[in-house]
């Protein structure tokens, strides 16, 4: 990888300062968690480092991170041991306690450090949360943002991105719509679906979920009732079933659902959500890559949303009757409403009027194509 993402030098920085931490990489598939990881092996940890992958099965036992463990202590005594697609090992974190644990109480210098990736969020989470608590550190690596994709292609401007952003290497194939439909269908959304997501979880109904995924990435920059939702989806079911499916892509990075902005905490739970699609391809691709200037328009707004996630604590959006304000982010304590530009949209500022007006502790900003970097990148600096 020509363009070294932030989450290599940040896992180089770890494996030196906090030796007695767990690294564990999360983050969609095809962004470049597992090359990353290759390029850290390569290129920094030396000889006394080993990759292994628990990709191809979906029901390994945990005995086979035990088997890795032992194996590269019998190689290398200390060193970095890299482990990817720890989520398809059955009752992983169990096993990594207990070795990880064991380690600790040897108390010798000759140390195993480990390195955890995964490509589904809501099993991994579970078992950092239920088995490692305290013994790890976090690093997620989102989908490329448009500044990512400039570090390798000139090729996608910032149009482009809107249609064909999000994964490094569909880039090569956006010149033939069908091939480059056929990548992101083939080698992104159904391994998702299928691997990450149906292999892992229950779910009665398979084609009802698939369909689901694709009404729900329609709905990019909209609120959505979920009664609504539940009735375009012509099921029988209750809004329980809409929020779980919601979960579960949510939990492999495809989609965010965001919650209106209240200081009431129960009128938020209570609220539609609306959708950011985590990369611009995920929306384009529900209108057969057939762009016009809404389009366009709700694939920016998603992407300030997506970029907007990175650096806010907690992201939500306002809307009272007729006004509304996209975005409200939380930054270090300050509160910053952001409306989002575009040559569809009148009657900017009078939301953003209502909400500063309403919460007057609050700052406004609104953000069009030739700020929207320069704002991220302040609002970056806060937190």
């Amino acid at each position: 990888m020509k363009y070294e993402l932030k989450f290599i030098k940040d896992l180089r920085e770890s494996l030196e300062k906090y030796p007695d931490f767990i690294n564990v990489i999360l983050g969609p598939r095809q962004v470049g968690k597992t090359t990353g990881a290759l390029c850290l092996q390569q290129e920094y940890l030396g000889s006394d480092s080993h990759y292994e992958s628990a990709e191809g099965s979906t029901s390994l036992s945990n005995s086979w991170v035990r088997e890795q463990w032992l194996l590269f202590k019998s190689k290398y005594k200390s060193g970095v041991l890299i482990l990817d697609e720890i989520q398809n090992v059955e009752n992983w974190s169990q096993e990594v306690k207990a070795l990880w644990d064991m380690q600790k109480r040897e108390g010798t210098s000759d140390k195993i450090k480990l390195i955890l990736l995964g490509s589904s969020s809501l099993k991994i989470q579970k078992g950092l949360q239920e088995s490692l608590a305290g013994r790890f550190r976090l690093f997620q690596v989102p989908h490329w943002s448009f500044k990512d994709t400039q570090k390798i292609t000139q090729d996608l401007d910032l149009e482009q991105y809107l249609i064909y952003g999000g994964y490094p290497g569909s880039y090569q194939f956006i010149h033939n719509k069908k091939d480059f439909k056929n990548y992101i269908l083939n080698s992104i959304i159904d391994p998702v679906i299928g691997k990450d997501i149906l292999s892992l979880n229950r779910v009665k109904s398979p084609a009802l979920f698939r369909q689901s995924f694709d009404l729900f990435c329609s709905y990019a920059s909209k609120e959505i009732s979920l009664t609504k939702l539940l009735g375009q989806l012509q099921n029988k079911g209750n809004t329980d079933l809409v929020k779980y499916y919601l979960e579960l892509f949510e939990g492999s990075y495809m989609i965010k659902s965001l919650q209106k902005y209240s200081e009431n905490k129960l009128k938020l739970r209570q609220s539609s959500p609306k959708i950011i699609t985590l990369a611009p391809v995920l929306f384009s691709l529900t209108n057969s890559l057939n762009i016009n200037s809404e389009i366009l328009g709700r694939s920016f707004e998603s992407v300030v949303g997506s970029e907007l996630l990175k650096v806010s604590d907690n992201l939500s959006y306002w809307r009272d009757k007729n006004l509304e304000v996209d975005f409200v982010a939380e930054v270090d304590g300050k509160v910053f409403a952001i409306e989002v530009k575009s040559k569809m949209k009148t009657n900017t500022a009078q939301g953003l009027v209502a909400f500063t007006k309403k919460y007057p502790k609050s700052e406004g900003l609104i953000v069009d194509q030739s700020n929207w970097e320069s704002v991220l990148g302040q609002l970056s600096d806060l937190s």
